[in-house]
């Protein structure tokens, strides 16, 4: 009698977690689908109220344009072919330098933290680097790479990396000191130490970068296009401030918001990936 108590005791306490857990599912799923249809609602509502002004004229078109009116240049560039050479070289030097400023920079983290002497001597550099205008440092990267892509990719280095390194190397000193005294306590080196200890605390904030590192990497890019460019959203944008076509400007801002909140969803789902992996 007793065993079958316990039985039906567990049974029943299985049946209420698997009940909760299914509510809280649910709920999740509710929230997910609420928060969505309130941005929907909020972007459909800002479309709207911009169409009404350019249309009733309470904004000056000429500047501002209006919604319909961007969407027909978008399509009309679409189709014609001429957008979609540009939004191919954005998008690659976009994805170049955000894989390459978040390989570097977590590297370089590794790096000052393996040596604290190293750490010490680069410190000051890296503070007053990172506070540089970036914008300022484009000049230089023409004359070293020419006016082209290796100068774009190097702008957006020079944002994304330092970025990078501080984010992660702070992460790498705020781990938890009785981790590592347990390491070494069975005899474990700096090696085992990064490895076990590390590596595994930083994790969250080396995927969170990725996330940083997005936006970086289209900032340094535009950037870099404003400055040297001959293709790309960035070149579209100097050249419809040019000829006073800023229907042509608008339309390649939102090319740009499409085009980075994909980039932005790609790495949220590359996140949950590697989190649930890890």
């Amino acid at each position: 009698m007793t065993n079958e108590a316990g039985r039906s005791g567990q049974s029943l306490s299985g049946d209420f977690v698997q009940a909760e857990l299914l509510r809280y599912r649910r709920q999740t799923r509710h929230t997910i689908r609420l928060v969505r249809s309130v941005q929907l609602l909020i972007l459909i509502v800002l479309i709207g109220l911009w169409e009404l002004a350019g249309r009733m004229r309470w904004i000056d078109v000429l500047i501002f344009s209006y919604p319909s009116k961007v969407f027909r240049q978008i399509g009309r560039d679409a189709w014609s072919g001429e957008l979609w050479p540009h939004i191919g070289m954005t998008v690659t030097e976009t994805v170049i330098g955000f894989l390459l400023g978040t390989l570097a920079g977590t590297l370089l983290a590794v790096l000052i933290w393996w040596s604290p002497f190293l750490s010490k001597v680069l410190d000051p550099y890296m503070v007053v680097f990172n506070s540089m205008p970036k914008v300022a440092l484009g000049p230089i990267f023409i004359v070293l790479f020419g006016g082209g892509f290796t100068a774009i990719v190097a702008t957006t280095l020079s944002i994304t990396v330092i970025t990078t390194t501080l984010v992660v190397y702070t992460s790498f000193r705020e781990t938890d000191a009785n981790y590592i005294k347990v390491v070494r306590t069975f005899g474990g080196g700096r090696r085992d130490i990064f490895m076990k200890v590390m590596l595994p605390a930083s994790f969250p904030a080396i995927v969170s970068t990725l996330k940083v590192n997005v936006g970086l990497s289209w900032v340094g890019v535009i950037v870099g296009e404003f400055l040297v460019a001959k293709v790309g959203l960035g070149y579209m944008i100097i050249y419809g401030f040019q000829v006073f076509n800023f229907t042509l400007v608008f339309a390649s801002l939102v090319i740009i918001a499409v085009v980075a909140t994909l980039m932005y969803q790609l790495v949220v789902y590359l996140e949950r990936f590697l989190v649930k992996r890890h």
